[in-house]
């Protein structure tokens, strides 16, 4: 595999193309009229222009991205996260194109991405499952008796769903209707596949995610788990590993169901076998994803592996080097997801352009971002700017390093969630490790967010005043006559 084609934009692109680089791997960008001037555009050693800004005219144009990828003598196409990863009409047009899809089949993709399929697949495996009924429903009489043999809450899911659509939790059987409704016309909407499931409603769960590398010789590891619970709109922003509540022996059971998960639909390359885990520290399978995960790089810091490295010598066919026992936890590594949303406006979006943007940096600090001061944040994608990871030698010592770099890290034109990851990491539940997906309902107080950061910029100001007046005499420019003589005083 000479040369990679990265099917998609910003860090993630710049993330899989520095791993290429330093393989001796040429790569070749694709971008929108929107991300002309990014900086994955000008890094890769060739870069095509897909089109418009829209993602259905640009990065989603499968076809048009394998007939450039074949035009330039492309090897294999990475498709990152998000866009066309979790493709599986993709994955399979990249093979029967002659090149190699860096990530899972069509099938894996495919069961995978079918909540309902996935259950059926793994169902022949010792693995957890949420009580609940394994098939698409609409009838609300059939729905009212599943729902009255497993318990309120029960929760009704989409089954292609993901991103929280499709999604409806109900505490009582007269409220039934009317959100399977809801979720039904939401996953018609948003998935074209309005199938709903019903399952047992897990108060106050942790999520709980495994790492997994698979590859074509039947080799299966584990690379420990991340802690997802910091969520908003059931969207993760805050991601940790390992989790301050697994055991060494509950970590080991979860690890081999991660692995049964993987081979229950011969899952090949790096994945994610997520799983809720409730307040007794039993777990149940939720889902796969089929793809490598925003989070990554919290694994990476305590194992040592560069997963897209691995995700590209497992797509060129080579046998993992890796055994489960090579394998041991080191430090705590903590990320911030920094989007350019608004959290005290209901982590809205809030697109304009990047006045001022200073990174931090240091020992223990790593910044994925595809942004540069002056670019414009786009309304036509994810407002992700960047992932800012930590790593210390304990979680004390990670969180710590967060809230240096959060004060440390400038962004000024839009707003950002630096100012709720510094909320996250000061927070006493947080800190203690007794959250769930429920922290940001329970705690978060975006009126103390906003006294927070008035009393920052207040601070911040009255040291300027000292400042100046501390140094104003060594800052005053002298004044002189029209001959250049300084004038007397």
């Amino acid at each position: 595999m000479k040369k990679i084609l990265v099917a998609n934009r910003g860090e993630i692109a710049l993330r899989v193309m520095r791993t290429a680089r330093e393989m001796g791997i040429e790569t070749v960008a694709v971008y929108s009229e929107a991300d002309r001037y990014s900086p994955h555009v000008r890094f890769a050693d060739e870069a095509v222009l897909l089109g418009p800004p829209p993602s259905n005219q640009s990065y989603l144009r499968g076809e048009h991205i394998i007939a450039l990828a074949n035009e330039r003598g492309v090897d294999g196409i990475h498709p990152g996260y998000g866009f066309l990863s979790e493709n599986a009409a993709f994955s399979k047009a990249v093979e029967d194109a002659g090149m190699t899809f860096i990530g899972p089949g069509p099938k894996a993709i495919e069961t995978m991405g079918s909540k309902l399929a996935a259950k059926e697949a793994v169902g022949q495996y010792d693995v957890p499952m949420v009580p609940g009924i394994d098939e698409s429903i609409a009838d609300v009489h059939k729905a009212s008796a599943v729902a009255a043999q497993i318990g309120y809450p029960v929760l009704i899911k989409a089954s292609a769903g993901g991103g929280g659509k499709g999604m409806r939790v109900v505490e009582r059987e007269a409220d039934l209707k009317e959100q399977m409704e809801r979720a039904i016309s939401e996953a018609t909407s948003a998935f074209g596949d309005g199938s709903v499931f019903i399952e047992k409603f897990i108060t106050s769960p942790r999520h709980i995610e495994i790492q997994v590398l698979a590859d074509k010789h039947d080799n299966i590891i584990h690379l420990f788990e991340r802690e997802c619970s910091i969520q908003r709109r059931h969207q993760k922003v805050v991601e940790e590993a390992p989790s301050a509540v697994l055991t060494p022996a509950l970590r080991q059971k979860m690890g081999q169901a991660a692995i049964m998960v993987a081979k229950s639909c011969g899952y090949v390359g790096a994945g994610t076998v997520e799983f809720l885990v409730d307040a007794d520290l039993n777990f149940y399978f939720l889902e796969m994803n089929t793809r490598l995960q925003v989070e990554h790089p919290v694994t990476e810091f305590i194992t040592g592996v560069d997963l897209v490295e691995q995700q590209i010598r497992i797509a060129r066919g080579e046998k993992l080097e890796l055994t489960q026992e090579d394998l041991q936890m080191n430090g705590h590594a903590m990320e911030l997801r920094v989007y350019a949303e608004d959290p005290s406006n209901n982590f809205l979006p809030s697109v304009g352009r990047l006045e001022r943007y200073v990174r931090p940096e240091g020992p223990g600090i790593r910044l994925d971002d595809g942004y540069e001061a002056g670019m414009d944040i786009p309304i036509y994608y994810d407002p992700l700017i960047s992932k800012l990871v930590t790593y210390g030698s304990s979680r004390e010592a990670a969180i710590q390093r967060m809230r240096e770099a959060i004060s440390a890290y400038e962004i000024s034109g839009v707003a950002t969630t630096l100012p709720f990851g510094r909320f996250v990491m000061d927070h006493p539940a947080f800190i203690s490790g007794h959250f769930d997906t429920g922290f940001v309902g329970k705690f978060f107080d975006k009126q103390k967010l906003e006294e927070t950061e008035r009393e920052k910029a207040e601070l911040a100001a009255q040291l300027a005043v000292r400042l100046y007046h501390d140094h104003r005499h060594a800052l005053r420019v002298p004044e002189v006559n029209g001959k250049g003589w300084r004038q007397k005083r």
